[in-house]
């Protein structure tokens, strides 16, 4: 049987690891040093806790995200980006600079809508 067309080209994949609204700004964020869980929460105000620790186990368990669990009291949790995590970050650089250059455009865009 035929793969679909999205699956073909490597974007179903890529979108099935990445898609969502916050994904790639966590990544993003963890991905020069690593970030603990309440760091994320403030550099991310618009998101929930709960959705938060949600696109963190599903970055995990993807091989995105590592989670190193330090052993003390209070306990502390730090995020990292993996190697693929990283890789998919440098991939999704040129998508950024393509939103930067065209975000007013966009913008103006969905204001009319």
């Amino acid at each position: 049987m035929a793969k679909k067309l999205a699956e073909s080209c490597g974007l179903g994949p890529a979108f099935s690891v990445i898609g969502g609204k916050w994904k790639a700004l966590i990544l993003w964020l963890i991905r020069t040093e690593p970030r603990r869980f309440g760091e994320l929460k403030r550099l991310v105000p618009d998101i929930s806790e709960k959705m938060l620790i949600q696109q963190l186990r599903e970055m995990e368990a993807h091989g995105l995200v590592h989670r190193k669990v330090f052993h003390e009291v209070p306990p502390r949790v730090e995020y990292s980006a993996t190697p693929l995590g990283v890789s998919l970050d440098d991939a999704l650089v040129p998508l950024a600079e393509w939103g930067k250059q065209h975000a007013e455009r966009i913008g103006a865009q969905q204001a009319a809508e």
